[in-house]
This record gives structure tokens, C-alpha cells and sequence, in this order.
């Protein structure tokens, strides 16, 4: 099979993928072998491909938003059969046996496993992955594979960053403001779901053309970090890996809010002083997410509808994805077509 592989970061300007030939992934007892679809192209993937974040194995094959058809069962597989359209999300595995497991978080797994990370991902014609972490896709009518592919990370980290920030519990009253730092793959998606909670969103970004996606998606107000949105936010969320947003962001927070760090990775947060987070203001991070997470916000999507927007690139335009991605040149979310065999 075809497969974009790391075998030693770099910046994404060198092109560190390298298309090779790889024998076909074995099928362990509760594995689906899947034909891989699409595939989105996240911000994670950039990170490890550049070596931002410490990478467990090399080579490595990149990439988590999985759409694909189940190619092939192992034995002991109950839930899935050969043909099903599946999705395969950021996490591979988790133990179901440590404290976290136990609580419900597993997502904060000791021996959490990641897809594109641990175990190669979907940068490939064919991928491996557990039944018990494979999702189940919703049926979103007219949506093709490359629009769902982003629901299976871009989607679910913003679903699990609305949780943390407050708009998924029970008891809340009024129309919440929330405001979005950056307005990539993650944050368009999120900003429909926030909609359907009755959330007013206000995007602060400094891309123009981002600016106008978020308006045509609803947002209330758009401007840049540090502008006066006219009006304190009760909870906001940081989807860009910009460290230095951190005090901007609190310094509109009303007070009690709830700041959400949406990244796996972001750049120094800089000393700021403490009365930014006085009057009981709260600073969070997304780490991953869980199944919990993936079944709610897919069961949800067809109720909103939630309607993506991706540019999508051929398989062979690997390197040029990443690299669009970092400049920011993606309206949207960037998704691989993909083709097997």
C-alpha cells in the first residue's frame, strides 16, 4: 500500500513526508483492517511532523480524521462487518483499567495509544484500528467522506472544549457569550454546535478571510485579539497555539469564566499578573477526548445539521496540505482524498 511516512521531522517548508510502499497492516483479534477514504489534515499532525511534540516512534505515519469501509474483521470482532463506513478518531486506545479509565477520563489514559502518533494513521490507503474505538458515522444527508472527516478530531476536541467551558451541563440559563481565539477546522465546526446550545459567539482572529467564514456560520461579532467585543465574555475558547492569547483572552473574561486551551501543543503562555485570573477566573486545557465525546457530538450532528467546509487535496499533496495549513491559507479544514487499492 501507499503511505506518507515521518521518518525524521522538520519544518513542513522541506516536505518531511516521504510517499513509500508498505506491506498491507496485520489484523489483530478485535481490529478492522479499513480502506481509508479521507483523511482531515490537523493541526496535531503539523505538530508532529515539524517535532513539536515528543514523537514515541519513528517512522511514523501521520493522521487521525479517518473516513473509510471496513476492509476486513478480525475474529473476535462483534460490531462491525466487512463494508460498514467507519470513523477513526485521535484516540487508538486506552487500558479501561487505570484511575482515569475508571473515572470516565479516559482520554487522560496512562496508556493511551493515538492514531498517527503511537500507531500509523490515515496518510495511507489502508489503516488499523481497535472495534471498540472505531466510530460509528452519522447519517448527515448530501455529506460526503471528505466532509465528514473532520468531525473525528476538529469536531470532537471543540465538543469536549464546550464541555469543559461550561455549555453542556444541565442548569444553565440565559444566552451564554463565548468567545473563539482563531478560527481554523476545529473552530467552525464548534461554532455551529455552540448555535445549537443558544450560545452567542464572538471569533477573534486575524485572518480576514476567517473572519468572514465565521460571520456567514453566525458568529455575533468578529475582530481581532485585544479588540473590545463590547461586552465581557462568560467563557472563551483558544483554538490557535498561541501562548500569548492567554492573557488577552482573560482580560475579556468576566469574572468566574472559564478560559479553555483547545491544543495539544501551544507556544510559551507569558508571565502575566495574577489578577487576570482573581475573581475565581478559571484556565483549562482539552487534553484528547473521549468515546463519550465522539458518539454525543456525532449523534448531535444531524440534529443541527452540522455542515463543514473543507478544501480538499489529493493523496499525492500531503507536504502541500501541512504547509497550507501552517500558513493559514485553509478555509475551513484541509481533507486528503484518498483511494485504496
Amino acid at each position: 500500500m501507499k503511505a506518507w511516512q515521518l521518518s525524521s521531522p522538520g519544518p513542513a517548508e522541506s516536505g518531511p513526508l516521504r510517499l513509500v510502499d508498505l506491506p498491507l497492516p496485520e489484523v489483530g483479534e478485535a481490529d478492522l483492517l479499513i480502506r481509508v477514504l479521507a483523511c482531515g489534515v490537523c493541526h496535531t499532525d503539523l505538530h508532529i511532523v515539524e517535532g513539536e511534540l515528543p514523537l514515541p516512534r519513528l517512522p511514523v505515519v501521520p493522521g487521525h480524521q479517518i473516513v473509510g469501509v471496513v476492509e476486513r474483521v478480525g475474529p473476535g470482532v462483534t460490531h462491525f462487518k466487512v463494508g460498514d463506513r467507519v470513523g477513526v478518531p485521535w484516540l487508538n486506545r486506552a487500558d479501561g483499567t487505570c484511575q482515569y479509565c475508571l473515572r470516565g477520563q479516559e482520554n487522560l489514559c496512562d496508556n493511551a495509544r493515538f492514531t498517527g502518533y503511537h500507531v500509523d494513521g490515515g496518510y495511507a490507503q489502508y489503516q488499523v484500528t481497535s472495534e471498540r474505538f472505531a466510530c460509528v458515522l452519522p447519517a448527515l444527508p448530501g455529506a460526503s467522506d471528505e466532509e465528514l472527516a473532520p468531525l473525528m478530531c476538529a469536531g470532537v476536541v471543540g465538543y469536549r472544549a464546550l464541555r469543559l467551558a461550561g455549555l453542556l451541563e444541565d442548569g444553565e440559563h440565559g444566552v451564554r457569550r463565548v468567545g473563539f481565539y482563531g478560527f481554523g477546522a476545529s473552530a467552525h465546526v464548534t461554532i455551529q454546535v455552540a448555535k445549537h446550545l443558544g450560545a452567542q459567539v464572538y471569533v477573534f482572529t486575524r485572518s480576514a478571510g476567517h473572519r468572514r467564514l465565521a460571520e456567514e456560520l453566525g458568529a455575533v461579532w468578529t475582530g481581532t485579539a485585544g479588540d473590545d467585543p463590547g461586552a465581557p465574555m462568560d467563557s472563551s475558547i483558544i483554538f490557535a497555539p498561541a501562548g500569548e492569547l492567554v492573557p488577552v483572552a482573560l482580560r475579556a473574561l468576566r469574572k468566574g469564566g472559564t478560559l479553555v486551551l483547545a491544543g495539544i501543543h501551544m507556544s510559551p503562555i507569558p508571565q502575566f499578573d495574577y489578577r487576570l485570573i482573581w475573581e475565581e477566573r478559571v484556565v483549562r486545557s482539552v487534553a484528547n477526548a473521549t468515546r463519550r465525546d465522539a458518539e454525543e457530538l456525532l449523534a448531535l450532528a444531524p440534529r443541527i445539521p452540522i455542515r463543514t467546509e473543507v478544501e480538499i487535496l489529493p493523496f499525492e499533496a500531503a507536504n502541500e496540505a501541512l504547509l497550507r495549513l501552517k500558513r493559514s491559507e485553509v478555509r475551513g479544514a484541509a481533507v486528503l482524498r484518498i483511494a485504496g487499492e
